[in-house]
């Protein structure tokens, strides 16, 4: 059964049938929405007692649920100045050091640094011999995703490419799953140096989204860079403020310089957190 999943991703037209997923969720016809939205949550589970608004009908159409707002109590964030905080709620697949160019993606499989962040050699070297953390955000989760530490924007790089599930079945099977999937880059400068939030697309992902250029993904345009760091203002955000947002699930990719922290002992492959948890410790903080 699992080969046939993977067998049908490859074939499959992933871009048009994500874009086709994408119109459904934002059509807003209150019986053909109402019903997506109900069927999901009793299909997922989905935890709405949390959610700021917690009947189908509140929602304009199913990606307005999908990325709901929660209660103001619903998710405390570590603010000690030393501690680095979960971005979203999910699963961690993998977590640890980065080898030279390497990251582990699953038991037995790596892959690259510099294909991960488009190619840029400069963000690169960055984070060569630093440390990484990759979140899967599975449907029933919340789907916004805020910031691990106070930053100031430096550059955002869009990276087209494929739309695979990026669940563990198909982590374990695809080589390089997220290098090749569509993704977007997101460049800080913090108080533990550069760290980089990766926010990948996969199948049936209608949109990624951030907070301050809005759409990212789906885009027309190729492998595209934005630099932020000489705009005025610039754009700061603050240790769990909202970054951007999923329109469907996915996964986020967290990348810290050496030496630069220590990931909690009590977090490893396979556990689940929530967003503003903290996941990390500084190894210097002022």
């Amino acid at each position: 059964m699992q080969t046939l999943f993977i067998f049908f991703q490859y074939l499959a037209p992933q871009h048009l049938i994500s874009r086709l997923a994408g119109k459904l969720a934002n059509a807003q016809t209150p019986w053909l929405k109402n019903r997506m939205i109900r069927w999901f949550i009793q299909r997922y589970n989905v935890n709405m007692n949390e959610a700021l608004h917690g009947d189908a009908s509140d929602y304009a159409c199913f990606n307005d649920f999908f990325t709901r707002v929660l209660k103001a109590d619903a998710r405390s964030v570590d603010e000690s100045s030393n501690i680095l905080v979960s971005p979203t709620d999910g699963v961690i697949s993998a977590i640890g050091d980065i080898r030279q160019d390497k990251l582990i993606q699953a038991k037995g499989k790596s892959f690259s640094l510099s294909a991960l962040l488009g190619g840029d050699t400069e963000m690169t070297e960055s984070f060569k011999e630093g440390a990484f953390a990759t979140i899967y955000l599975s449907p029933k989760d919340y789907h916004r995703v805020h910031m691990p530490l106070a930053g100031i924007l430096q550059k955002m790089i869009y990276v087209p490419g494929k739309l695979f599930s990026v669940n563990q079945v198909t982590s374990n099977r695809i080589d390089n799953l997220f290098a090749r999937n569509e993704r977007a880059v997101c460049l800080f400068d913090t108080d533990m140096g550069p760290m980089a939030v990766i926010l990948v697309g996969a199948m049936i992902v209608a949109g990624i989204d951030t907070v301050w250029s809005g759409q990212v993904a789906p885009a027309k345009h190729g492998l595209n860079t934005t630099d932020y760091r000489n705009q005025q203002p610039a754009i700061q955000l603050g240790k769990g403020e909202e970054m951007g947002r999923f329109r469907l699930g996915s996964t986020v990719i967290i990348l810290a310089g050496p030496g630069a922290l220590n990931w909690h002992e009590n977090y490893g492959e396979n556990s689940t957190i929530r967003m503003g948890t903290g996941l990390a410790q500084l190894k210097t903080c002022p």
